[in-house]
């Protein structure tokens, strides 16, 4: 896995190949002192200031950043997020990949925050997912916890997920619970262990391996039908819930019970905020 550094340096090396930028070379930019000026022209949370900041200090490590809006905060069109001091070479080489990355993780932030407005006061955590953009997942899924949400699972590593993949190839949720058991023991590890489940079978073939899961998934139900599951799991697992949830109907699954709402929208279909660089001699 990179490192953000690595990785920030390696999208730097992407735009600038192996001859810079040749049009700010051309007009002479790096003689110019100049100030950029980072301009929200949308309402939501903003994310990616630290990273702007970072990317800027790769370029030039005497480049001095104003910062006016934080991470986390809300903005409103014609605010400035930061301005950023150093010569215009520098200003125009970061200029797309800061934007990049303040555009898609205020996005993230912004939908995010969504739904934990939604949610206020239920009790129910929203969760991202692995469904994030190549080599992005560190940064997109702290942008979810910019706008309040949390993490699920990193990666394939760091938790036993059994779906329903995994339980048709095992022949049923007992074999697949019974050979994740085995392993876990084997290996000595200690990740946790989520079931998905489809029906009410499925639960009570979970249900009995309970005292060794941490949760189980219901995916793709109906709030009312996640209220009978919920009902009938009495409390002895909490429940996650995921599959076509929005802030629109989020709250309905927490009231029916749900202490987890997992939405792959967080970081797959979140709408860019439109942020803009705009940058002046002085």
């Amino acid at each position: 896995m990179l490192d953000l550094d690595t990785l920030l340096s390696q999208a730097l090396a992407e735009d600038l190949g192996s001859r810079g930028d040749i049009t700010s070379l051309a007009i002479g930019a790096g003689n110019y002192p100049a100030v950029g000026r980072c301009i929200v022209k949308d309402t939501g949370v903003l994310a990616g200031v630290k990273w702007a900041q970072k990317v800027y200090s790769i370029i030039d490590t005497s480049v001095s950043l104003e910062i006016h809006k934080s991470d986390g905060e809300a903005c409103r069109p014609g605010e400035i997020a930061f301005e950023v001091y150093c010569n215009a070479y520098t200003l125009l080489v970061g200029e797309r990949l800061v934007l990049n990355l303040l555009q898609r993780l205020s996005g993230i932030a912004t939908l995010t925050r969504a739904y934990v407005e939604a949610l206020a006061g239920t009790g129910c955590e929203i969760l991202d997912t692995r469904k994030t953009t190549p080599l992005w997942r560190t940064l997109e899924k702290w942008a979810v916890t910019i706008g309040g949400g949390k993490n699920h699972r990193f990666g394939l590593f760091d938790q036993f997920l059994i779906k329903d993949n995994h339980i048709d190839l095992c022949g049923g949720v007992r074999q697949a619970i019974e050979r994740v058991l085995a392993y876990r023991s084997a290996q000595g590890l200690e990740a946790p262990i989520v079931v998905e489940v489809r029906n009410l079978r499925e639960i009570h073939e979970a249900l009995g391996y309970a005292e060794h899961l941490d949760r189980l998934l219901l995916d793709n139900l109906t709030p009312e039908q996640v209220a009978r599951a919920v009902e009938y799991i009495g409390g002895r697992l909490p429940v996650e819930v995921s599959g076509g949830i929005t802030p629109k109907n989020a709250r309905a699954y927490a009231e029916a019970g749900a202490r987890y709402i997992s939405a792959g929208s967080l970081t797959h279909s979140a709408r860019a905020l439109d942020i803009s660089l705009k940058i002046r001699r002085l």
